[in-house]
C-alpha cells in the first residue's frame, strides 16, 4: 500500500506501468532504450478513493483522464527508467493529495461600512481636484 494521506493510500496493484521511447534528443541510446513511463490509474473505480475526493481527482486530472475514468501519466524528464517511474508516481500522488484537500469555504459577501464610503469618496474628490488643477490656466 502507498500511503498517500492519512485517510487515503492506495493498492500498488492499481497502479499499471507501461514504458516507451522517450522522445527528444539522446543520441542512439533514445532508439534503444524504453527508458518513458507511462502511469495509468483508474480512479473511477478505484475503492481506496473517497466518493467526496473522486469528482475533484477527476476535475484536476483534466486532459490527463480518460473516457473510462483512468488517469495516465506519462513521465521522460529524465534519462533513467527509474527514475521516470519515481517521477510519474510522485506526480500522481500530488494529484490525488491536492484533491483530498477540502475546498475552501465559500465567501460571504459583505457590504461596506459607512465610513469607508467617505473614504472612497473623500478619496476620489482629492484625486479629480488634483486632475483639474493639471489643465491649462485661465487666461482673461
Amino acid at each position: 500500500m502507498i500511503q498517500v494521506t492519512r485517510r487515503i493510500a492506495i493498492d500498488e496493484a492499481e497502479l499499471v506501468e507501461d514504458f516507451l521511447r522517450a522522445s527528444g534528443p539522446g543520441g542512439q541510446n533514445v532508439n534503444k532504450v524504453e527508458s518513458a513511463v507511462q502511469l495509468r490509474f483508474d480512479a473511477r473505480r478505484s475503492p481506496n478513493i473517497p466518493e467526496d475526493v473522486r469528482p475533484r481527482l477527476e476535475r484536476l486530472a483534466g486532459h490527463r483522464l480518460t473516457q473510462d475514468g483512468v488517469i495516465v501519466i506519462t513521465a521522460q524528464r529524465f534519462r533513467m527508467r527509474e527514475r521516470n517511474r519515481e517521477d510519474a508516481l510522485e506526480r500522481l500522488l500530488a494529484l490525488i493529495r491536492e484533491a483530498a484537500t477540502p475546498p475552501p469555504p465559500p465567501r460571504r459577501p459583505t457590504r461596506p461600512t459607512k465610513a469607508s464610503k467617505v473614504r472612497r469618496l473623500e478619496g476620489k474628490s482629492r484625486r479629480a481636484e488634483v486632475k483639474r488643477g493639471r489643465g491649462r490656466p485661465v487666461t482673461e
